[in-house]
């Protein structure tokens, strides 16, 4: 990332379910003094490395996450960004249009197609939700809006002027741990584990996120400590969260929700921010 010659901020290209946007200053205010690479493996919107990589304060970073679609909209703009904004151009706002371009069958379109597709579906579908089924077909409905932005040039250009030395593949949060070295930190940023039966909203991809799943996430995170890898990561304020967590730095923070239907729901909750590190920066023992 060192080509980045100047400061620009970039906004998130796609709207995400569980995004950080309003978290920011919690997850800024807490990140180590100074780190080697930057991971995300679970990148989803990416408003972190975004608000980093805009202060250039990344010098080296490696994204991944399970959905290939959402990798290949990332590796599209850092490679192709002129051919996806050319695409999003000929996309435009309009229900039946939406549903035509929704049941496209992906494997019969090139790269910049199948990210453009993404975010054009991203922009305009309801409450800017990224959902698939079990076969991995994107199908969340139509959304209303007045007059959505669906290709906006100078931030795609930006974003992939901050891309250009990303490393980006679809794979495993377990994963990390192959790629993550002492000095680097890592986030996290895993679907939360629902308050309760009725919030649990894990299809982010077809492959959901269990309880099971959180509990290899803390296994991971507790082997990226010992290896003096630093490490923080985002999740609800469930019983389950704080008891995973235990031994090491569990904040309480407050942030609005951002997904619910219904819009009187979406005041803030209590969220929890957890470090393997002391304010010092001092690695904490599990």
């Amino acid at each position: 990332m060192d080509k980045l010659m100047e400061q620009v901020q970039v906004r998130p290209v796609l709207k995400w379910a569980g995004g950080k946007g309003r978290l920011l200053p919690e997850l800024m205010g807490r990140l180590p003094k100074c780190f080697a690479r930057y991971h995300e493996p679970f990148v989803g919107g990416g408003a972190l490395f975004f608000k980093l990589a805009s202060r250039q304060q990344i010098t080296q970073a490696a994204f991944s996450d399970i959905n290939p679609a959402l990798i290949e909209v990332y590796v599209a703009l850092r490679d192709c960004v002129e051919e996806v904004i050319d695409i999003l151009k000929q996309h435009y706002y309009d229900e039946a249009y939406y549903y035509t371009i929704r049941a496209l069958d992906p494997a019969a379109l090139s790269l910049p197609e199948r990210a453009a597709r993404v975010i054009f579906l991203n922009k305009t579908c309801y409450n800017g939700l990224y959902r698939e089924n079990r076969s991995g077909q994107f199908n969340v409905p139509f959304g209303r809006y007045k007059n959505p932005t669906i290709c906006d040039e100078p931030n795609l250009r930006a974003a992939s002027a901050l891309l250009q030395e990303v490393d980006l593949e679809q794979r495993h949060f377990a994963t990390a741990l192959d790629k993550a070295q002492p000095g680097d930190f890592v986030y996290f940023d895993p679907p939360y584990h629902p308050l309760s039966s009725t919030s649990n909203f894990t299809a982010y991809s077809r492959y959901g996120f269990s309880e099971q799943d959180q509990v290899q996430l803390r296994d991971t995170f507790a082997e990226l400590t010992r290896r003096g890898v630093r490490a923080m990561l985002s999740n609800s304020s469930a019983p389950l969260i704080y008891d995973l967590y235990r031994p090491y730095a569990v904040h309480t923070v407050y942030a609005a929700r951002a997904i619910n239907s219904k819009a009187a729901a979406r005041g803030k909750i209590a969220e929890v921010i957890v470090c393997n590190y002391d304010e010092n920066g001092a690695l904490l023992s599990d």
